[in-house]
């Protein structure tokens, strides 16, 4: 079988970790996920966003640009929680946009983050997560993870603002749009199937319908 490297995208709280892990234990496949429990940059990020956002965002670089080229040295196809474009074209630029990533960092990272992805492989497919904020806010409340209490509504709406502007110039590989409000990976197996068809069908070049209706 061909070896892939699939990205899967989405806003805070839309199901990538869980569609991460449930795809590679289904397909056998390497996965890589963000570094949260142990990144050493998060807590002092989340008291003074203003001070370390820079730093966070240079460490997100690095981490992620090691899970590509380990998951590119690997003989499985890789499934990655998460894509190093996001880091850049998401997340620095709602940084940026607040006021807590300035204008000199900013264009200082923006100019390492070209020069990393220049040198990473392509993707093969980028599976884009998508759920509406009501339904993300309840999630986030839902897992209650302590670093994740000042997230707003107004938040992610700007970031869903800025996946749509990203997404409608993305062309480094088919995109695979998948609507999760009523997807359930975990206690519905006919989900998962479906899911995975469409992701085997994707990458064997087929045309395949986003999943954007409700379940």
């Amino acid at each position: 079988m061909a070896k892939h490297l699939v990205l899967v995208a989405g806003n805070i709280g839309a199901g990538k970790t869980t569609l991460t892990e449930r795809i590679g234990s289904r397909l056998g496949w390497w996965t890589g996920y963000e570094s949260v429990a142990d990144n050493p940059y998060l807590p002092d990020f989340y008291s003074d966003m203003r001070a370390w956002s820079f730093h966070l965002q240079v460490y997100f670089l690095g981490h992620r640009a090691d899970q590509y080229l380990e998951a590119s040295r690997d003989a499985r196809s890789a499934i990655l929680d998460r894509s190093i474009y996001e880091d850049a074209h998401i997340f620095a630029r709602a940084l940026h946009h607040m006021g807590n990533l300035g204008e000199r960092d900013y264009l200082a990272y923006r100019r390492l983050f070209e020069v990393v992805v220049n040198g990473l492989p392509r993707p093969d497919l980028l599976i884009y997560l998508k759920a509406p904020v009501n339904v993300l806010m309840s999630r986030i409340r839902r897992r209650a993870r302590n670093m994740e209490t000042g997230i707003s509504a107004d938040y992610l709406s700007l970031l869903d603002s800025f996946y749509d502007e990203w997404l409608s110039a993305f062309d480094l590989c088919p995109v695979l749009t998948i609507r999760t409000d009523d997807l359930d990976y975990v206690n519905q197996p006919e989900h998962l199937d479906l899911v995975t068809q469409r992701i085997q069908d994707k990458l064997a070049g087929k045309e395949v319908m986003d999943l954007t209706h409700r379940f």
